[in-house]
């Protein structure tokens, strides 16, 4: 993935700090906003992991850090939940104004709330999923309990949250309260995904079953079973990703669904790999695909090698090969399994090789045609296999020109 440090300012002139995650050749059909748990930051691995996804699927992430937390500016304490609900309209509008007016707005526990409240300011957003989210707001409070009673006779305390310290002044509590959620969810007019965890202890699933009535159509729920609130495995926040990826595809209408309309007019394809490990992403004909290594050799083996994606593209190529010789020919192939391998063999080993002095690659390969042919038309059809255009190029000369990017 692509990712960009940025900053934008809230209505109160604030600098606060964000980071846009784009797809790996940069190009989104789409953009998302994210608005993060209860002072948490935009660095959350639960975040990272949700945007990682989204971007794979071709959907750009704005995630930022709300007024006086992680690398914003501002005094956290003289926020208040509806001061959160502006940080995320200047979001919106820092989007719509430098790069596309969001689409698909995303929040996690109290964010979840914050979005809800947001997405009728924000008349792009087609589409809001809430992880985690409270039906009321108020039901932050139970996170202070011990600190209530300070907070409302001093007008404000220093409350220990994740192991962070942070000071929470009356009037944040009192924005609480006075905000309503019911209608506004009632009121929402977007498309709606609830994701909750039935063991989460932070906020309770009975408010996903509270936000799920409240809502009207199209609103839909996704069990997170075992998932904790704050997402800490990164299978459950790279499943949440996908799932949000999946669904909002029906809402914003990307190009994607439209797959008939995309035109063969930039063949590049794109990789990029991170800091650390060898998991790579790759984007082909707006087409995400995941390269790796294996476990063996320091990869974490979550997609194929570089050498699996080149004999896959020797098999695709034959058998699409055969069923365009056997569609011309009106021959009765019904079905094309070619089986690949790739090994080193040294070159005094290959009866077809010019040299004897060094290792060469060997790609064995079988072809099954299953159909009713005759002797001679399954005869014709294995020349025809070695006839394939990535077979050919394989057993030229290819040149291949490398340059830095300036």
């Amino acid at each position: 993935m692509s990712l960009k440090k940025l900053h934008f300012e809230s209505t109160n002139k604030i600098k606060l700090s964000a980071l846009l995650e784009l797809p790996v050749d940069g190009h989104p059909v789409a953009y998302a906003l994210f608005a993060h748990c209860f002072t948490c930051t935009k660095n959350l691995k639960a975040i990272h992991h949700i945007s990682r996804a989204l971007a794979r699927e071709n959907i750009a992430v704005l995630r930022f850090d709300f007024t006086g937390l992680g690398e914003s500016e501002g005094d956290f304490a003289d926020t208040t939940f509806s001061s959160n609900v502006e940080d995320l309209v200047a979001a919106a509008n820092f989007l719509h104004s430098n790069f596309a007016a969001p689409r698909v707005l995303i929040g996690h526990s109290l964010g979840g709330a914050a979005v809800l409240q947001a997405a009728a300011h924000i008349p792009s957003c087609k589409a809001v999923a809430t992880i985690g989210a409270p039906a009321d707001p108020v039901h932050v409070t139970h996170l202070l309990k011990d600190q209530m009673e300070d907070i409302e006779q001093k007008g404000e305390a220093e409350v220990s949250l994740e192991g962070r310290n942070f000071k929470i002044k009356k009037q944040f509590i009192d924005d609480l309260e006075q905000t309503r959620m019911e209608g506004v969810i009632r009121n929402l007019k977007k498309a709606l995904l609830i994701f909750h965890s039935p063991i989460d202890n932070t906020v309770g699933i009975d408010n996903a079953a509270k936000i799920f009535q409240a809502a009207r159509h199209p609103k839909s729920f996704i069990s997170l079973d075992q998932a904790d609130h704050l997402l800490m495995k990164e299978a459950d926040s790279l499943y949440v990703g996908a799932m949000i990826a999946a669904w909002a595809r029906k809402y914003i209408k990307t190009p994607r669904d439209e797959p008939e309309k995309r035109g063969v007019t930039d063949n590049r394809v794109v990789t990029r790999t991170g800091k650390t490990g060898y998991r790579t992403e790759i984007m082909a004909n707006g087409l995400p695909l995941i390269a790796d290594e294996p476990i063996s050799l320091g990869g974490t083996n979550m997609g194929p090698s570089p050498y699996e994606y080149l004999v896959a593209a020797l098999g695709a190529c034959t058998s699409m090969t055969l069923r365009m010789y056997a569609d011309r020919k009106k021959l009765p192939l019904e079905e094309i399994s070619v089986t690949l391998s790739h090994n080193k063999i040294h070159a005094k080993d290959c009866e077809t090789c010019d040299t004897k002095n060094r290792l060469v690659d060997n790609i064995e390969r079988e072809v099954e045609l299953i159909g009713p042919l005759d002797d001679a038309q399954r005869q014709r059809m294995l020349e025809i296999a070695d006839m394939c255009p990535v077979h050919r190029t394989l057993q030229s000369d290819v040149v291949i020109k490398t340059r830095l990017k300036p």
